[in-house]
């Protein structure tokens, strides 16, 4: 099976430079043989890809790319952290989907992370995708990892 950098380039991807925190907290710490990322927003290039409730302002398809960009992003820091080829296997996904009262769609939102995390490690993991009132920065979407590493 080939590394995890492999098969980034074999799908065209190229992670993002890490995003730097909004407040106080570290995009990702290991203890042990885990890393947790602190939740990421779908930045891209510094600004976020969208703003708003899911099923008002942003369409569950923005929604899915933001949580594929959060994921991204997630990815980030955990390469920057431990070195993206470190990663034995996604343990588990969190989704935040800030969403409006009646829109109820979060796990397919949330796909948009877990989809590519698929593409990435094989394995399948846990997940949560929990709607939300608001998000910082009024994002969408925010996505939080919990990788085991060697």
């Amino acid at each position: 099976m080939s590394s995890a950098s492999e098969r980034l380039a074999e799908l065209g991807i190229t992670l993002p430079a890490v995003v730097p925190p909004v407040a106080a907290y570290v995009p990702a710490v290991r203890t042990g043989s885990l890393v947790y990322t602190s939740g990421q927003l779908p930045m891209v290039d510094g600004a976020l890809v969208a703003s708003g409730k899911v099923g008002a302002a942003v369409s569950p398809e923005t929604a899915y790319d933001c949580a594929r960009a959060c994921a991204l992003n997630a990815l980030a820091a955990v390469d920057a952290l431990v070195g993206i080829d470190a990663v034995v296997r996604v343990v588990k996904v969190v989704g935040f989907v800030a969403s409006d009262p009646s829109f109820t769609a979060q796990p397919q939102v949330v796909n948009g992370a877990s989809e590519l995390l698929g593409k990435v490690f094989g394995d399948p993991h846990a997940r949560s995708a929990v709607g939300v009132a608001a998000l910082p920065l009024d994002a969408p979407v925010e996505v939080e990892l919990i990788v085991e590493t060697r």
